[in-house]
């Protein structure tokens, strides 16, 4: 290539213009860049085709129960629909015919009915033609889907109660929140995708798997999200004394700790003095795999993993049901906002009275100092009225309770504004059976009023909704200008940009093994 006048001048050197040399085709007469053959593509193509003897349909098992892939001979493999895993399972099945004559270069998903059984693949495939010259086209196969059930769904249909390991969860207390809050993350997770049938029991809920390395997968999720203890049994089925073969039933019986979020909990002073002496009256800020608590009159934090917690094992002094909403009267801060543990905290003398009974105010010391203002409503425990009846607060001498201990800020007189009124976003749930409540209207009350108040934690909590998943609710609509605007930044909710679309089929099972 030619350098300009300039670039010439300062180098001193002569460099003539070079132009691509051309060529007529052979056969057409078109002008053409040379290349081995002498010919055109478009008279290249007509003569040559170099897909010939690339199949153009094929056959793909499905199982429709589990949505798993055949790979012969007996390999079930799991994939979302026009994911990249699903389209490299589906080139691999090409690649022994395809290696042979041609070399792929691209591949990609073409649209199809969703219910036309059909999955193409537009293919783009290079061969050497005549004389060494290279030739690429596209190449379409078209995968017919055959439906044919797997050999732990075709067991599941033949008998639905065949199963060979079950996880029985259980949480001894009187609400359902942190069952409410697991589904979530089984859900975000893909935890349960293996289980065959989940069901409803008292004090939590039982998942059956058809293989007993499902279930300890299933174990070891839930003693990463939450302190548990577990132990196994197994019980004989059937014995063949020829090839000597066992089959057992395995079950699992795991227990989470009965300590929830926002528990008012007063330490065994073995408990305390290891950690630090702190409290001995403290409350739960977070669970997860350890319990974080935390001092709500000196912001103290201390942590305890499972392994310390079931080895001297306590119970909550009050739980969430027993919450009392008090009104503020007057505050004064005594310190500044600090950050513990990622939250911020203030701590600041309160004076409050019952909303129940006026007749009585107290002046009490509270971490909430940043969110509470004159006028507004919290929630709390009232020690002041209860009679608490704990093996652990006994064996402290001389220990001095306060009034009432506050939790979090109410907003039960906006929402009330605001009842019949939709979310921006909704939750999916589990396929959990629930036997018939046998005409006990309470129960079913009880149990809507339990999932109100866990999504009405969920807007107030951001940290809370970190690991679920939210969706849009596409029968939302705005709230119409005015009051409904003051009602719109009292209450807390869910930013538009924490939500994610509602798609069918999405999953977040990856593509693994069936057993």
């Amino acid at each position: 290539m030619a350098l300009n006048p300039s670039d010439q001048a300062s180098t001193g050197m002569f460099f003539p213009t070079q132009t691509p040399g051309t060529v007529l085709c052979c056969t057409c007469g078109v002008v053409m860049a040379p290349n081995p053959a002498n010919m055109c593509v478009k008279c290249l193509r007509s003569r040559v085709d170099i897909t010939e003897g690339l199949p153009r349909q094929a056959v793909v098992n499905f199982c429709p129960d589990c949505s798993s892939y055949l790979q012969p001979p007996n390999k079930w493999l799991r994939f979302n629909l026009d994911s990249q895993e699903l389209l490299h399972f589906l080139v691999k099945r090409l690649h022994t015919r395809f290696s042979r004559l041609v070399t792929l270069t691209h591949a990609e998903f073409m649209f199809t009915e969703p219910h036309s059984k059909r999955i193409k693949i537009r293919l783009r495939v290079r061969r050497e033609v005549m004389n060494g010259a290279i030739l690429e086209q596209p190449h379409i196969v078209e995968f017919v889907v055959h439906d044919k059930l797997c050999l732990s769904c075709s067991r599941l249909q033949a008998n639905p109660d065949q199963w060979v390991a079950a996880v029985q969860l259980r949480q001894h207390v009187p609400h359902r929140r942190t069952f409410l809050f697991l589904e979530q993350l089984i859900l975000r997770h893909g935890a349960a995708t293996r289980a065959v049938r989940i069901a409803d029991a008292p004090h939590g809920l039982d998942f059956f798997f058809a293989s007993r390395s499902h279930a300890i997968r299933f174990v070891d999720f839930v003693n990463s999200v939450a302190p548990v203890q577990y132990r196994t049994d197994k019980q004989l089925v059937s014995h063949d004394p020829k090839s000597n073969v066992y089959n057992y039933k395995h079950t699992f019986s795991v227990e989470i700790s009965p300590i929830c979020r926002e528990d008012l909990i007063c330490l065994p002073p073995k408990v305390a003095h290891s950690l630090g002496n702190l409290g001995p009256l403290v409350i739960c800020t977070k669970v997860s795999n350890s319990i974080v608590l935390m001092d709500p009159f000196t912001l103290r934090v201390a942590y305890l993993n499972a392994t310390q917690y079931w080895s001297d094992p306590f119970r909550p002094l009050l739980s969430s049901r027993q919450l009392v909403e008090y009104s503020i009267l007057d505050i004064e801060p005594e310190s500044d906002i600090v950050t513990v543990g990622g939250s911020r905290y203030q701590l600041a003398y309160v004076q409050v009275a019952r909303m129940s009974d006026f007749s009585n105010v107290f002046t009490v010391k509270t971490h909430l100092g940043h969110l509470l203002n004159v006028g507004d409503n919290a929630l709390g425990y009232d020690l002041f009225g209860a009679n608490p009846n704990d093996m652990e607060m006994d064996k402290y001498k001389g220990l001095v309770l306060p009034d009432c201990v506050l939790m979090k800020k109410s907003y039960e007189e906006a929402r009330a504004r605001r009842s019949g009124k939709q979310r921006n976003f909704k939750l999916k749930r589990l396929d959990i059976e629930v036997e018939p409540t046998g005409g006990r209207k309470g129960e079913d009350d009880k149990r809507n009023d339990e999932y109100q108040k866990f999504i009405e934690d969920l807007e107030e909590n951001p940290e809370l909704r970190f690991n679920i998943s939210l969706y849009k609710n596409d029968n939302y609509e705005p709230s119409e200008m005015g009051s409904s605007m003051a009602d719109a930044e009292e209450i807390p909710s869910v930013p538009v940009e924490e939500l994610v679309a509602d798609l069918e089929g999405l999953d977040i099972g990856d593509g693994q093994d069936q057993e």
